[in-house]
């Protein structure tokens, strides 16, 4: 029985060592100090075009309650747009000189949507947002960190104790409900929170960040 016990514990600690996020390193980032920040719009590599606009929205809060001053997005945008890049594909080829000449920010944010949207199955339906992003300092064109993040309506749990009848007409009330809605908008929320906000992964905290009261 020990040797068991002593067998199922060294499997657990083996599994949480494997699990376990390795701390990413924050040198360079901290040695930079940004401390205003210039969100390009996210590059769409899914076939659902509410994508980048669903992730745009969502950035800017997680950002700010960082610690940083984030560049008006819809502005940025517009901006943009109006001297001639129509798409964030081309946005994202704009040189890094020119970027701080434009818009005088300290660093860039660029982000991907790599999944977004619902996938449907005979009983159950999962909308999953996944996206990654870079930070790069627009003074000295260095990569400052670099992360990736996904959530998935699933999470929110639920009983699975239903019968056959009741799990079709489940799915049929979600294949409705995201048919009518877009239900990726709130799991894209919690997706770019997670990207910027993680304890280990996400951004440094920003000057700006409130300090908490002791």
């Amino acid at each position: 029985m020990k040797t068991v016990l002593s067998l199922l514990v060294s499997a657990a600690l083996l599994t949480a060592c494997a699990t376990a996020p390795t701390p990413k390193d924050m040198s360079a980032f901290k040695a930079a100090k940004p401390t205003s920040l210039l969100v390009l719009p996210p590059l769409n590599e899914t076939p659902d075009p509410d994508a980048t606009n669903g992730v745009l929205a969502q950035i800017t809060l997680p950002l700010a309650e960082s610690g940083y001053y984030v560049m008006p997005v819809s502005l940025v945008s517009e901006t943009l747009r109006q001297n001639g890049m129509q798409t964030p594909h081309d946005m994202h080829q704009i040189a890094v000189p020119k970027l701080r000449d434009v818009f005088g920010a300290d660093a860039v944010v660029y982000i991907t949507v790599k999944q977004y949207g619902t996938k449907y199955m005979v009983l159950a339906s999962d909308t999953v947002v996944a996206v990654e992003a870079r930070v790069v300092d627009l003074r000295s064109g260095q990569e400052l960190w670099s992360g990736k993040a996904s959530a998935a309506s699933s999470e929110e749990g639920g009983s699975n104790q239903q019968g056959l009848v009741g799990l079709l007409v489940k799915a049929l009330v979600e294949q409705v409900v995201n048919s009518a809605s877009d239900r990726s908008f709130p799991v894209a929320g919690r997706a770019v929170n997670r990207l910027i906000v993680h304890p280990q992964l996400g951004l440094p905290a920003g000057p700006r960040k409130p300090v908490p009261a002791s």
